[in-house]
């Protein structure tokens, strides 16, 4: 019986690729659509800020129709919009008047995508029957961070064999995986969330239980833990050690994603062993330990180090609360899971912004932004802690 949803499983693990791929492709190309297309800085930085805005708002109404045409057929257009996307990049530059227009909207297209995505994969996964459903869970969030490795070591060596000119062959290249994946998910077996007969939480429902709130707020906080950092990651590397941007992108966000992909193998590999409630505990202890390292150590390379260590820190903290949920709130269902990857966009978005915000009001000081954002695991902290305190 369980075999049968390895298949399943498998295309979960790929639908995680396909959205580390959205979300991480256009931002390599975004000095050449500067220099190609003549679209300034200013306009091409809302490229990013779109892209999560769109997904945010995918995060909420996913709970009005998912269920009504079911998470297969969900699943199929999240993959052929994300592929969609993906083609039409190479496209509507040249055929609108505007070239940020075409840009914007192919964006548009593939960030639907991506947050179906987002909303539907961890919810498949959890209604596959496994014998260790944290486990299956944490090797899950792994691939998103194998995808992101993937897609710029992959990208950076055919920019330099093919020529960064070249960009939209591999776009279609890459639009290969989504289109792959939906014709999977056309077939592989896929269980419910739910018993026969029953039916998940009301939005109304979930918001009247107290556990809930906690567990968004961990899952707030979990986003903007991870992203507080690795967004900011390249920045930092090129200041602190005056390294050029490849290497500050290899130095700061690739190895925090790396070991950020390593912790949640790791769980995903041992989790049967290990306690998820402790693993957590102590990866919110060395996530705040990272960040004091980052803004406080007076060696740029130690700091930078931290950066990396705050990647390992942070991994089990976004599967690990989605596990957490699913076991506190078993009839949670899409809506619960739509809502908390909706508090875990908003923490990716606010974390970035608060550090950014602090530094710029200190005059520029990257570290004591970072400073500030360890309220983000010591509120995570806090919520673990309540949480198995009052399962006991």
């Amino acid at each position: 019986m369980k075999n049968q949803y390895s298949r399943t499983i498998t295309a979960c693990f790929t639908g995680y690729i396909v959205q580390a791929v959205v979300n991480n492709f256009v931002p390599l190309l975004f000095l050449t659509f500067q220099k190609s297309y003549g679209i300034p800085l200013s306009q091409i930085t809302l490229l990013v800020t779109f892209n999560f805005g769109i997904q945010l708002l995918v995060d909420l109404l996913s709970v009005g129709f998912v269920d009504r045409i079911g998470y297969r057929a969900s699943m199929i257009i999240a993959h052929v919009l994300s592929a969609a996307g993906l083609i039409l990049l190479t496209i509507l530059p040249e055929a609108l008047p505007s070239p940020f227009a075409g840009i914007l909207t192919a964006v548009m297209i593939y960030a639907v995508g991506g947050g179906l995505l987002e909303v539907l994969v961890s919810p498949v996964v959890e209604a596959c029957p496994s014998d260790n459903k944290e486990k299956a869970m944490s090797m899950l969030h792994s691939f998103y961070c194998w995808g992101h490795v993937g897609v710029v070591l992959l990208s950076t060596l055919f920019f330099r064999i093919f020529g960064i000119g070249n960009w939209k062959i591999l776009a279609a290249v890459w639009a290969l995986i989504p289109i792959v994946n939906a014709f999977a998910f056309a077939k592989v077996p896929m269980a419910s969330l739910m018993e026969e007969g029953e039916q998940g939480l009301k939005l109304g429902e979930l918001f009247r239980i107290r556990i809930f709130w906690v567990l968004l707020i961990m899952m707030v906080c979990a986003g903007a833990s991870e992203q507080a950092v690795s967004q900011w990651a390249s920045t930092f590397a090129e200041q602190g050690l005056g390294i050029s941007k490849t290497m500050g992108d290899l130095a700061g966000p690739m190895a925090f994603a790396v070991l950020m992909g390593a912790s949640r193998a790791f769980y995903g590999k041992y989790g049967d062993r290990i306690n998820l409630d402790r693993f957590m505990i102590y990866s919110s202890c060395l996530c705040m330990l990272s960040y004091l390292g980052i803004s406080l150590l007076p060696v740029p390379q130690l700091s930078l180090a931290a950066c990396a260590v705050c990647g390992l820190s942070v991994g089990i903290m976004w599967p690990g609360t989605f596990s957490k949920a699913s076991a506190a709130l078993p009839k949670g269902g899409t809506a619960m899971f739509a809502l908390l990857a909706l508090g875990g966009d908003v923490g990716c978005s606010g974390g970035p912004t608060l550090v950014g915000m602090v530094s710029s009001a200190l005059g520029d000081n990257l570290q004591r932004g970072i400073l500030a954002g360890v309220v983000f695991p010591a509120l995570l902290l806090a919520g673990i802690v309540g949480i198995t305190k009052a399962k006991a």
